[in-house]
């Protein structure tokens, strides 16, 4: 069986949060779960994600405890620690800073279903989570909370949170997230969006993971 490199793949995603324009200079962050060991991959504290080696990568377990590597780890890191003891479908979070998602983290305002393809990858509304400060074990019980059994929130005037099996869904559900706020704010602008029902949610949501492409 192929060994899965971790540290590398989490290098690759940082870079690539920085190419899509997810994130600015070195906030968010990311991790990976290893389902096999339980070992949580994060990216450490206020280092540019271009600038980084796989000897800078935080090895936790799934507490929180650093078992390898030097560097500080992620200010947000019991944000995804928690996430992970409450979500077992999860091994990949991406927490990002976009704009367009970000304009309702800063209203403190949900993303409702108001496109297919929102239903199929996010699975229901994106709630925003209650202010808290950044780092704190509030703001990661309060993140946990929001995220509820979907794959995103939005964490209030602050950024946004994706999850996913692995991290090629993380920035899936990220790039949905985008492009449905910015559908709904000028949706807003013109009149009333009608948003998806939760039955027609829960079908989409069902045949994207069940039904939908090639076996």
């Amino acid at each position: 069986m192929k060994t899965i490199n971790y540290k590398k793949m989490l290098l690759q995603a940082g870079i690539e949060m920085q190419e899509r324009d997810l994130t600015v200079e070195t906030w968010g962050n990311i991790s990976l779960k290893d389902p096999a060991t339980g070992l949580i991959y994060l990216t450490p504290s206020g280092m540019a994600n271009d600038t980084l080696q796989e000897s800078d990568v935080c090895v936790l377990n799934g507490h929180g405890e650093i078992v390898e590597g030097t560097r500080k780890p992620s200010v947000e890191k019991m944000l995804h620690v928690l996430i992970y003891q409450e979500r077992s479908d999860v091994s990949a979070i991406l927490h990002t800073h976009p704009i367009q998602s970000t304009v309702f983290g800063i209203l403190h305002q949900e993303i409702p279903v108001i496109a297919d393809e929102m239903a199929q990858a996010i699975g229901g509304p994106v709630h925003c989570a209650e202010y808290a400060l950044p780092g704190s074990i509030v703001l990661a019980q309060n993140a946990v909370q929001a995220l509820g059994k979907v794959q995103a929130c939005l964490l209030a005037n602050h950024g946004a949170i994706c999850v996913g099996h692995d991290i090629k869904e993380c920035f899936k559900v990220a790039e949905v997230l985008e492009t449905s706020a910015e559908i709904y704010q000028k949706a807003l602008a013109i009149g009333r969006p009608i948003e998806i029902t939760k039955e027609n949610t829960d079908w989409m949501r069902d045949f994207a993971l069940n039904h939908y492409g090639q076996k």
